[in-house]
């Protein structure tokens, strides 16, 4: 196993070219949210704009449109209970599973609708949606974001045996599609086709509500815009951006809110993007 590091994020964040505009840095679609978890997406979305993608449009309850919008009005919002299809197959990115609560149904609408060519992040209840009813993957280039117990719904391994990768990889191969797995952990595991990385920073200051929820949020945002690294590239960058933020906050505060993190994405980023080792 591979220890990620800051490097990554040198190889990833890249200065934003002077010839571009807003459908330049790729557009976002987030769905999740039903009325009781409305916070979920707004956390995604609030991550994915602060990250930078171009475009970021939330398909949610009705019931959380003010909340969303009130929270963040770079957003766009749309009725998460219309036919999605046309607008799933318009974005370059889509992020399900926040808050989606049961679901079933537009879980498998969106893997219905989804072509190859798109980055597909599955988090939060999707993930048991997932294991629950025994759905295959759609074929799209693959992100699952599990917490402990979610990958052992998914892959039956228990948590005592996630600690041997060579059960996770196992599990990872009865999937099919071969997804790269950010197993979220105290110290976070990402599988991806190639290697198995550990993130050796973040802390239980981290240990709060949203927190999974905005790290989606930034794989999003970190795919849609950075399309020239490759998807495993973005992702472990996505992944240390988030703890290191984290981190550095945690120097002066005994916890970090979600939220906060999102908020310091612009300038945590633009070290990365001019300062080159």
């Amino acid at each position: 196993m591979k220890q990620l590091s800051e490097k990554i994020l040198y190889q990833v964040i890249t200065p934003r070219p002077a010839q571009s505009h807003k459908g330049t840095f790729g557009r976002v679609l987030i769905i999740g949210g039903t009325a009781e978890f409305g916070g979920a997406v707004i956390m995604n979305a609030m991550a994915a704009v602060y990250a930078g993608a171009g475009l970021v449009t939330v398909a949610t309850d009705t019931a959380n449109f003010t909340a969303l919008h009130s929270h963040l009005p770079e957003a766009m919002v749309v009725d998460f209970n219309q036919d999605l299809t046309t607008l799933i197959q318009n974005n370059d990115v889509i992020l399900i599973g926040s808050g989606l609560g049961d679901r079933l149904d537009i879980l498998q609408a969106t893997f219905r609708a989804v072509f190859p060519k798109q980055v597909l992040i599955v988090d939060g209840s999707a993930l048991t949606l997932l294991a629950e009813n025994h759905i295959n993957l759609p074929h799209a280039r693959l992100v699952l974001t599990p917490h402990q117990m979610e990958w052992q719904r998914i892959t039956g391994i228990s948590i005592a045996q996630q600690a041997f990768e060579a059960f996770n990889v196992l599990g990872r191969d009865r999937l099919k599609q071969m997804p790269i797995v950010v197993l979220k952990q105290h110290h976070t595991q990402i599988y991806t086709s190639k290697d198995i990385y550990e993130l050796p920073i973040g802390g239980p200051y981290q240990a709060t509500g949203g927190m999974g929820d905005t790290l989606a949020g930034i794989i999003a945002g970190f795919a849609a815009q950075f399309f020239l690294a490759s998807l495993s590239d973005v992702v472990l960058a996505a992944v240390y951006s988030h703890s290191a933020i984290a981190d550095e906050l945690a120097k002066t505060q005994y916890i970090v809110l979600p939220t906060q993190i999102s908020q310091q994405l612009p300038k945590f980023m633009k070290h990365y993007a001019v300062t080159k080792p």
